[in-house]
């Protein structure tokens, strides 16, 4: 049999069940399409540390795979056209490749299945859990986290694939090409690299050198990357880390160094990851929409020059400015910085929350559809908050993050202050009569 194994965000060798489930074909093509520009929301393309990140993770796999006599096609077309293209060109047997969360995945997934001739076989993607494996029927996912945590947390039993130490050769004809210029170096502000070996040297020195994880507790809202969160997420997105492996890594801690607030706060971190995966597969649409699933709409607008003064870091609110300026800067902003900008942008400046979204799929290095979508839509109240939303004191928050202002200093976070409207002539309502 002659197979195809397309990769999506699963940039790996290491538990990767979909590739394993291919290893015993006569002959494999691996193939990767890159992520198509979507216009969406006044913003396109990905930023240049988003995409060195996914550059980099595939030159890591290139080299990993090369070693065991394979390599991977990549693609700039869309995967509904390419694949079944190369399924004729190179006379294939089986696709195969992973699930994952979102609508526009949902909907290249049908329309590949529609086109093609050969069977499509789709595996587990990058999750703690398979969807037969909840306690509870996986069309009642909970609407909210707390239940779902409470549910799934002592159901965690997990048994890692094997990594494999041969594959099947790609097709004689196939030739494989690198087709990207020279991408730019990390920033020294976050010197991380893309690629399932960084991906295993963080997750083991900061669970196991560094013991980071026994001070997570107290250290998770720190605004700087590596200073106290796990900034595990990255690798996380673009499964060159697997999520079931780092579960296993967090237990084996537990198990020597024992059970704490700080390893559960970690663990119930990639449940919430995991929750807005599932939750997306069944919101589907309407996680792009302003009002979510339950179609809570609020007044908001578009309006041009604050939103590019939010996306440049140059508002009246030093610490949401600083934050901003780390993300385009790094491809990077802590979770809490996140829930800072995401809340000015809603409720001080009044923009729909999906132009924020937007703007972070574009720059974070760490973007997937689920968790981010999902938090945005958290902050503005239409998604998985029960409390309808959360709008932060911007002045309170910097008392408690940054009470020294080291970090908004560090990033420049003091702007001039400006008006918050600029009127011209063209603005004057035209006169009576």
């Amino acid at each position: 049999m002659r197979e195809l194994y397309w990769l999506q965000n699963d940039l790996r060798l290491n538990d990767h069940p979909g590739l394993l489930a291919h290893a015993s074909a006569d002959e494999l093509l691996l193939v990767y399409c890159l992520p198509p520009s979507r216009p969406w929301c006044n913003t396109t393309g990905m930023g240049q540390h988003r995409e060195r990140f996914l550059l980099e993770s595939l030159l890591e796999l290139r080299r990993q795979l090369q070693a065991l006599g394979q390599d991977v096609l990549i693609s700039r077309g869309h995967p509904e056209r390419v694949i079944p293209q190369l399924v004729q060109s190179y006379r294939i047997d089986r696709v195969g490749t992973a699930l994952n969360a979102g609508y526009y995945e949902r909907k290249i997934l049908e329309s590949l299945q529609d086109s093609l001739t050969v069977p499509l076989k789709i595996h587990a993607g990058n999750t703690v859990f398979r969807a037969d494996q909840f306690p509870f029927d996986a069309s009642t996912l909970p609407h909210h986290f707390t239940p779902f945590r409470k549910a799934v947390e002592d159901n965690i039993h997990i048994q890692l694939c094997a990594t494999p130490s041969a594959l099947p050769p790609p097709p004689a004809s196939v030739t494989y090409q690198w087709p990207f210029n020279e991408t730019v170096s990390p920033p020294i502000a976050l010197p991380v690299r893309g690629g399932a070996a960084e991906g295993q040297n963080r997750l083991h020195k900061w669970l196991f050198e560094l013991h980071g994880i026994a001070r997570y507790q107290s250290t998770r809202n720190c605004l700087d990357g590596l200073d106290g969160s796990s900034t595990l997420s990255p690798w996380l997105a673009n499964g060159s880390l697997s999520v079931r492996e780092t579960v296993v890594a967090i237990q084996r801690y537990e198990k020597t160094e024992g059970t704490s607030d700080s390893t559960r706060a970690l663990l119930h971190e990639l449940l919430w990851r995991e929750f807005f995966y599932w939750r997306a597969m069944f919101d589907d649409t309407s996680l792009f929409q302003h009002g979510g699933k339950q179609k809570r709409l609020s007044r908001c607008t578009f309006e041009p020059r604050n939103f590019a003064r939010w996306s440049q870091g140059d508002t009246n609110y030093p610490l949401v400015n600083a934050c901003m300026r780390q993300l385009t800067s790094t491809g990077w902003m802590s979770n809490r910085g996140r829930q800072i900008a995401a809340s000015c942008l809603i409720n001080e400046l009044g923009i729909d929350w999906r132009y924020g979204a937007a703007f972070f799929e574009k720059h974070l290095i760490d973007y997937d559809v689920a968790s981010n979508y999902g938090n945005w839509q958290y902050i503005a109240g239409v998604g998985a908050d029960p409390r309808g939303g959360r709008h932060f004191n911007l002045e309170k928050q910097a008392a408690e993050h940054d009470p020294q202002q080291l970090f908004t200093t560090k990033w420049g976070g003091f702007r001039p202050q400006q008006p918050d409207y600029v009127m011209d002539a063209a603005d004057w309502p035209l006169p009576p009569g």
